[in-house]
């Protein structure tokens, strides 16, 4: 019995090596696998292998590929997109496994539980666009697996803040309470507000800076959000060689809904858009204060494009 035990934990644990993986150190591999097995053995249960492991030959595993971030910056059409792809295997809900407390205490096995089951050539990936922000989990996801490809996707960080506010006024309207004109978080003493959280969100420099501290540049894969909206196809094809996937995706899985006014997907027959709350309308902001944003953020971006050695198409 104990001999199952822990090939089990072994099977849930160790990805299997395959062509469309990424290419991995096997000493990092090996030293974040150990992690792994050491932090199963303090938070597992033994009932929670069987439930695990499926008779078709499939388990739940630890993802090898993590959407970071940042909220509104277009997470939810990036994981729509990679799913296309036959060697991906995505969890449905944003997991928040590493930045809320209540979820990282449940250890990595309550992780593994919220993973879809996945075959052995798949890919595993999860997406919590909090990531990115919060300070403790780049030394979280580093603690579990050195060796983690990281996707990032990020979009103009003015039009990232207005999409911010966007999301939380809608919330409010649904649940027919009032919420402040985007106005009032903006401006402060006259001044442009930078203590409001949303244009924190959109200071780049600041949360790359934290994650370059645990993983390399190449192991983190930048999209380009306001590229994805406008012509998908491309970007996507980066984040596949990325993954060391075989190209799958093609241009025919993509058509623009005129209704919509952005992109849908074309699986097999099947067509599929996002949800509604999706491309909603940003509120009317006073041009002078769009450039009072836009001033804001030139300085911050520049570092940025010098931390990462790229450059965006942003104000």
């Amino acid at each position: 019995m104990a001999a199952f035990l822990l090939g089990a934990v072994l099977l849930i644990v160790q990805p299997q090596i395959v062509p469309s993986r990424p290419a991995i150190n096997s000493k990092a591999e090996t030293s974040a696998q150990s992690v792994q097995r050491e932090l199963l053995k303090k938070t597992s249960q033994k009932n929670d292998f069987k439930e695990n492991i499926h008779s078709n030959g499939s388990c739940r595993q630890l993802p090898q590929t993590i959407i970071i971030g940042v909220r509104k910056g277009g997470t939810r059409a990036l994981l729509e997109m990679l799913s296309l792809h036959p060697d991906i295997a995505a969890a449905e809900s944003e997991v928040h496994f590493f930045d809320w407390e209540e979820h990282y205490r449940n250890g990595l096995q309550w992780y593994i539980n919220q993973m879809p089951f996945s075959y052995p050539h798949q890919i595993t990936v999860e997406k919590t666009p909090a990531y990115f922000t919060s300070p403790k989990v780049p030394e979280r996801v580093h603690n579990m697996n050195q060796s983690m490809r990281l996707l990032l996707i990020l979009r103009d960080p003015s039009e990232r803040v207005l999409s911010d506010y966007t999301q939380v006024f809608y919330n409010h309207m649904q649940k027919h309470k009032p919420y402040p004109s985007i106005e009032q978080f903006l401006i402060k003493d006259g001044e442009l507000n930078v203590d409001y959280k949303a244009i924190n969100r959109s200071l780049y420099y600041v949360h790359m800076q934290n994650w370059l501290k645990y993983f390399p540049l190449d192991h983190i894969h930048i999209v380009d959000g306001d590229k994805l909206i406008k012509d998908p196809f491309p970007e996507i094809e980066k984040v596949e060689r990325f993954l060391k996937l075989s190209p799958q995706i093609n241009a025919s899985n993509f058509y623009f809904n005129k209704t919509k006014g952005f992109y849908c997907l074309r699986d097999g027959g099947r067509e599929r858009c996002l949800h509604e709350s999706k491309g909603r309308a940003h509120p009317q902001v006073d041009t002078r204060l769009l450039e009072k944003l836009h001033e804001y953020f030139h300085e911050p971006n520049k570092k940025f494009f010098e931390l990462v050695g790229r450059t965006f198409d942003w104000h």
